[in-house]
């Protein structure tokens, strides 16, 4: 089987795509940039005998991903798959997030992904095998208000990513993008609350959003699963919505023109709540 390095591995996403590659028989390195919260994915794989190894990257810095690969592949050969997982939310109206928050979260969600994939490239593309999956969401094709920062993140992911699967074709290396709809991770446990301040609605908006489609929560191994299942494929398929309301988002947008979307910010928090009713059969809570 294949050697895979999950970033981000500690919790969520990441750590269900490391016990899911590992029960499929590959070897899974997960990388994270604090061992300390290792013990979850730890209590999974020692009683399972699961062949997961634990490394310390940051992917936020140049240093820590040009060693921390370099050491994988000394103490476990080359790296045949790179999942894209680690990554930070950033929630906020554009008016009232700071630019140093802009900065961050295209520093882990892009540039870390962006650092990653050049770190394994070289040796995939002399090989000619490889397969890389960067996990970006459904926000990597829509972008709502409150969520710029996050979006325009995703957005340039899955930019780097389609260009980046046209260049390494001739290769044999494949590309794949993995889009979630909203998984029960702790990542939305780790965004700010809204400010009593605000002066927009939106972000009180989102998180109601998030908050319904969480009563009935889908887990991450159900991402876990499908990045194992793309990786087990040959398949030249390059975008994959997972979850129960990822194609619902899309394809919600996609009946929609720009100018339809834009003028859904002007409405009334009854009129959002009930349009979530309407599209998608959401209940909010305002």
């Amino acid at each position: 089987m294949a050697l895979a390095v999950v970033t981000g591995s500690s919790t969520g996403i990441g750590l269900a795509t490391s016990i899911s590659l590992a029960r499929a028989g590959h070897t899974v390195v997960s990388t994270m940039r604090n061992l300390e919260r290792s013990g979850e994915i730890g209590r999974i794989a020692e009683p399972e005998k699961l062949p997961i190894h634990l490394a310390k990257i940051d992917v936020d810095d140049d240093q820590s991903v040009r060693e921390g690969f370099a050491k994988v592949v000394a103490e476990h050969g080359p790296i045949d798959i790179l999942v894209n997982n680690a990554g930070i939310p950033g929630g906020g109206v554009v008016e009232e997030t700071t630019l140093d928050t802009f900065r961050q979260v295209m520093e882990t969600n892009f540039f870390g992904a962006l650092r990653c994939a050049k770190a394994v490239i070289p040796s995939m593309r002399e090989r000619r095998r490889g397969t890389i999956v960067n996990v970006t969401s459904v926000a990597g094709r829509l972008a709502g208000p409150s969520h710029g920062p996050y979006a325009a993140s995703k957005w340039a992911l899955e930019a780097v990513s389609e260009s980046l699967a046209q260049e390494l074709r001739p290769f044999n290396v494949r590309v794949a993008i993995v889009e979630p709809g909203v998984i029960a991770t702790p990542i939305f446990t780790k965004a700010p609350a809204p400010t009593a301040e605000s002066l927009y609605p939106f972000r009180k908006r989102l998180r109601a959003t998030f908050a319904a489609l969480l009563t009935k929560p889908t887990p991450p191994s159900v991402v876990g699963d499908a990045i194992r299942d793309i990786v087990a494929s040959d398949s030249l398929q390059l975008r994959y919505p997972v979850g129960p309301d990822a194609e619902l988002w899309l394809n919600a947008r996609a009946k929609k023109t720009d100018e339809q979307a834009v003028r859904e910010g002007s409405e009334s928090d009854a009129e959002f709540a009930a349009r979530l009713k309407r599209e998608f059969g959401i209940d909010v809570k305002l």
